[in-house]
């Protein structure tokens, strides 16, 4: 069972001489990349293990509880059965960004010693080493990393005590930090006694009293209220996000977009849309705020025209949701901006199923398109200096389908979104591991696109950044992100924008151009952000106004005539078709109601439901439907027009013509 020999197999199945030394790159008979795929063993059986000795034949111990497994073009052991002890890994599959996931067994060979847990996806870097504790990075982070990990923390906390899993963050040793990001080495189960609220701020007690001076005292506060058995999750979670955008907003910031789109290789028409981009020369006050990719389903007669309608459905909808944020004067808590941006997606699933009613599509026939979404919110912020800042550097991710984003920096490329596809949703139902998942053969077919199926039944990933540190915000179609090309790639053509050695629009012209030498079987879009980060401040603003904090209400701003007939004016323009439309997919874009039509399907709102949501949905709605001609039913069928009208919630009323 245990052997001294260091070798590593080459993943190559047609390879004859698959040996090859640990250390080497590449095979020395096929010249295939050799994988090193590093593997936290759970127990204490596996803690008995020293380093340099190989387990089970494959699984070379290089430090403690840290194994290489020497044969990785091999499926691990995994029981017929699967143990309860990794139900929650699967369940908790949407939160691979900061927690493992299971990868395999080793038998155990000593009585009364479990079986040993192996775990992928877990905080060690591509040599091998643990990425360092919260704990020993704490001192050397800035204010703002200070308190956006304990962010993160509060956010793990709400989910896993739920589970039963907050000893996970009571563990000082199992948190790890890559850059920005919080991730554990394992899932603890909690012990008899449940852990409270107290148990976590005796924890972070030592870290608010070494913490940066901006924002100690304030932690302090924060963590002493934490005591207080009756303090509401609620309360704490304002408090600690108020600080943060108010920490962040001391920094300035600068965005670079750059996207394009490409046919590829082997198709003769492209059904991804994206913004920006390259082709589009407009001044659009978008471009620092918002990248989209969409990726249509349902051939050249229909995935093209979902994607567009999706693109220029939510450029009206976030250009009228920034300006409303803009004007606030109190800071919009994430939750509701999150709300918010899920309505706005449930309006433009409404707008391509209603296309699709209207045409009868059914079935495959039906068009749909996935989408990745990036918004950079410039809400305003009192910050620590006490000077107005016009950016808290918030950017919240949206993703529906298999369209992705990353983040890339100097050190690191981290996938923040996760697909919706059959091995997702395999993994997520607790049926296998996620290796496993992929052997169907309908591995990679989508679970759910915007368009598909009724707004209520979707389930949107939604995710909220903080932008702290230089880096790259990458979105792009499957075309890119098959075959783990972005991951084997980032290094060669982000990493040089980074240091100045190449432009944002070269990098999106390579990287297409690779995806066509790779893979070329698909459509690719790619989107860049590049973010900035200053050491120098920007000039302080004087004083103003009291530290902004969380509204109970937010009461939305009245709307005049002139600002609806330009909206209408906008949303009309913009849904005019590119050029590079079919003329099929052109007829289904200009298509002339000739009868009168029923309304798409309503939207219900959230039950948490505040005044910017109802304004803001009812606004998604107008701007959203507009392409799909519900201006256009208001002229040609004033008695339908006057029916929807009469469901609206009675704040927004007033937004129908006056006769209704």
């Amino acid at each position: 069972m245990i052997s001294t020999q260091q070798v590593i197999y080459c993943i190559n199945p047609n390879c004859d001489r698959p040996i090859n030394a640990v250390g080497d790159l590449v095979c020395a008979n096929c010249q295939t990349p050799l994988v090193y795929r590093y593997l936290w063993a759970t127990g204490s059986l596996a803690a008995k293990i020293t380093p340099g000795i190989k387990v089970a034949d494959r699984y070379e111990a290089i430090a403690p509880q840290v194994w290489l497994d020497t044969q990785p073009g091999f499926s691990p052991d995994v029981p017929k059965k699967l143990p309860p002890v990794i139900i929650p890994y699967l369940r908790l599959y949407p939160e691979r960004l900061h927690l493992p996931q299971v990868y395999g067994f080793v038998p155990s060979w000593e009585a009364g010693e479990d079986d040993i847990l192996l775990l992928e996806n877990v905080p060690i870097d591509e040599q091998g080493h643990l990425y360092p504790s919260l704990t020993d990075a704490w001192k050397q982070a800035t204010a703002v990393r200070q308190v956006y990990w304990l962010w993160q923390i509060l956010q793990l906390w709400k989910t896993l005590s739920e589970l039963g899993l907050g000893q996970s963050l009571l563990i000082s040793e199992n948190l790890r930090v890559q850059g920005w990001c919080v991730r554990l080495l394992e899932l603890h189960a909690t012990p008899t006694e449940k852990p409270i609220f107290r148990d976590l701020a005796h924890i972070w007690q030592p870290l608010a009293a070494s913490a940066k001076i901006p924002v100690a005292g304030e932690l302090s506060n924060i963590v002493q209220q934490m005591n207080n058995s009756e303090v509401e999750f609620h309360t704490i979670a304002t408090q600690l996000n108020a600080l943060l955008l108010s920490t962040a907003g001391e920094l300035p910031l600068t965005l670079q977009v750059v996207g394009a789109t490409d046919t590829g290789m082997q198709l003769t028409q492209n059904e991804d849309t994206c913004f920006p981009h390259s082709l589009d020369n407009s001044d659009d006050s978008l471009l620092s705020n918002l990248s989209i990719v969409c990726d249509g389903i349902g051939g050249h007669q229909g995935g093209e025209v979902a994607s567009q309608l999706a693109v220029q459905s939510l450029k009206l909808q976030m250009r009228a949701l920034l300006a409303e944020v803009a004007q606030q004067p109190q800071i919009v808590p994430p939750n509701l901006f999150q709300e918010q941006l899920e309505a706005c997606l449930r309006v433009v699933n409404n707008v391509i199923s209603y296309r699709n009613d209207e045409q009868k599509r059914q079935g495959k026939e039906r068009m749909a398109t996935t989408l990745v979404m990036a918004v950079q919110v410039p809400q305003r912020v009192l910050t620590a200096s006490g000077w107005q800042s016009n950016n808290a550097h918030e950017l919240y991710l949206v993703n529906v389908g298999d369209s992705r984003a990353y983040w890339i920096t100097h050190e690191y490329c981290q996938q923040l979104t996760v697909d919706d596809d059959v091995a997702t949703r395999e993994v997520r139902s607790a049926r296998c591991l996620y290796h496993q998942a992929l052997q169907r053969p309908d591995a990679h077919a989508l679970t759910q696109a915007l368009g598909s199926r009724d707004a209520d039944s979707l389930r949107f990933g939604v995710k909220r950044l903080i932008l702290e540190e230089d880096g790259i915000l990458l979105l792009c179609s499957d075309g890119l992100s098959d075959n783990n090309w972005v991951e084997k790639s980032w290094q060669h053509y982000a990493v040089p924008i980074l240091k100045g050695e190449m432009a944002i629009a070269d990098a999106v012209s390579q990287w297409i151009d690779l995806a066509n030498t790779e893979n070329g079987h698909d459509n690719i879009s790619v989107v860049l952000t590049l973010c900035r980060l200053s050491k120098d401040y920007l000039v302080p603003i004087p004083k103003t106004q009291p530290l902004a904090e969380i509204p109970k209400e937010l009461e939305p701003p009245e709307i005049e005539e002139s600002f609806l007939a330009e909206i209408e004016e906008s949303a009309l323009a913009e849904i005019e078709p590119e050029s590079t439309l079919t003329e099929s997919s052109q007829a289904l874009l200009d298509l002339e109601l000739t009868e009168e039509p029923s309304p798409p399907p309503p939207i219900k709102p959230s039950r948490r439901r505040k005044s910017l949501l109802v304004l803001g949905s009812v606004l998604a709605l107008l701007v959203g439907s507009t392409s799909i001609g519900l201006l256009a039913l208001w002229q040609l069928s004033p008695q339908t027009w006057q029916q929807m009208c009469q469901k609206l919630p009675q704040q927004v009323k007033q937004l129908c013509p006056p006769q209704y």
